[in-house]
């Protein structure tokens, strides 16, 4: 994505591209436009393109668990471990979705998240609302990783369709890396039907 600049002579073209310092250290962000004009990101960090294998995680967008704080989900806790694993690394990648809600939007997911106050679980939810239990789709990701020279990496999730996902899009995981962080007394039924019933790896 480029955007225009209109200087005194001819406008010129920037690359959506930059330095972007943070409480968990300086990355640099991209972003990059899909076909239906949502924007997603790049948050990186280090030389991606000429890494055997960067640490990368698919991190899907959370308002409420990202921005305010949410201890219903495990996203909060989760984008700032992989920011920090990334930065002790030395190297790789947050690729942030456009995707939230597992893809069904944020109204959608705010009344599945009244459907949970009285009882149903998150998948159950998602299904009485007549939506899928996770629409998205990570052939965006993969494309955003090889937009940036990345052909194969270190995956961080707990997630084995996003592994599919990636590999279905021509990128190869070398290895997944497990990412349990943010469990609380408030989540724990949520990320236990992510185990029990969405096939999730996790040991909780």
């Amino acid at each position: 994505m480029t955007i225009q600049v209109r200087t005194d002579a001819e406008p010129i073209e920037i690359e959506a591209d930059a330095f972007l310092p943070t409480e968990l250290g300086n990355f640099r962000v991209r972003v990059t436009t899909d076909a239906e004009g949502n924007e997603h990101s790049l948050l990186y960090t280090g030389d991606i393109s000429s890494a055997e294998s960067p640490l990368v995680r698919i991190h899907s967008e959370c308002l409420t668990g990202d921005a305010f704080g949410s201890m219903k989900c495990d996203c909060g806790p989760q984008l700032k471990e992989a920011m920090k694993k990334i930065q002790e690394a030395g190297c790789g990648a947050v690729v942030y979705l456009r995707q939230e809600g597992r893809g069904i939007g944020l109204h959608s997911k705010i009344q599945a998240y009244a459907l949970q106050d009285i009882g149903y679980d998150t998948l159950d939810a998602n299904l009485a609302l007549g939506l899928p239990a996770d629409a998205r789709d990570y052939k965006i990701a993969a494309h955003m990783l090889e937009e940036a020279g990345v052909k194969k990496v270190r995956l961080m999730t707990n997630n084995p369709l996003k592994i599919q996902g990636l590999r279905d899009n021509g990128i190869e995981v070398d290895r997944r890396v497990e990412h349990i962080t943010g469990v609380s007394i408030e989540n724990i039924n949520y990320l236990s039907t992510k185990g029990k019933r969405m096939g999730h790896i996790l040991d909780i």
